[in-house]
């Protein structure tokens, strides 16, 4: 039985988050979490992460930008990893094709959203980020 990675990214830009409002499945939606996706079979993780937020975000596969890896690991399942990546977009505005909403929070409000758990686990990691100049 093979593992499978679902990539989460962290849209990091001037010192704010971009994080996404689920739509469904009825228990997460309104939670909000980092977009992303699953990694199909053959793709790289920076690809799917790539493909995901094109499709997800409206903007350009060449546009975004898949950084250093960010936080540790996040075990959805006995079959399923979450993994999640710093990610910097050099074009395109990013707009809610697959969620209710986007919105763009600083380290001070990551307290005041409420979170999917899974990503709850990168709070600290997502803190420091935003802090580093």
């Amino acid at each position: 039985m093979s593992m499978q990675i679902v990539v989460a990214g962290a849209v990091i830009s001037d010192g704010v988050l971009l994080v996404a409002q689920r739509s469904r499945p009825p228990e997460l939606a309104g939670r909000w979490e980092l977009p992303g996706g699953k990694v199909a079979p053959g793709e790289s993780e920076a690809d799917a992460l790539a493909r995901e937020l094109a499709e997800e975000l409206g903007v350009a596969e060449p546009d975004v930008r898949v950084g250093s890896r960010l936080g540790a690991d996040v075990t959805l399942s006995a079959t399923m990893t979450l993994r999640a990546y710093r990610v910097t977009l050099a074009g395109g505005q990013p707009r809610p094709l697959e969620h209710r909403a986007l919105r763009w929070i600083d380290a001070a409000g990551l307290d005041d959203v409420d979170w999917v758990p899974a990503d709850r686990a990168w709070l600290a990691d997502l803190a420091a980020a935003l802090n580093r100049p």
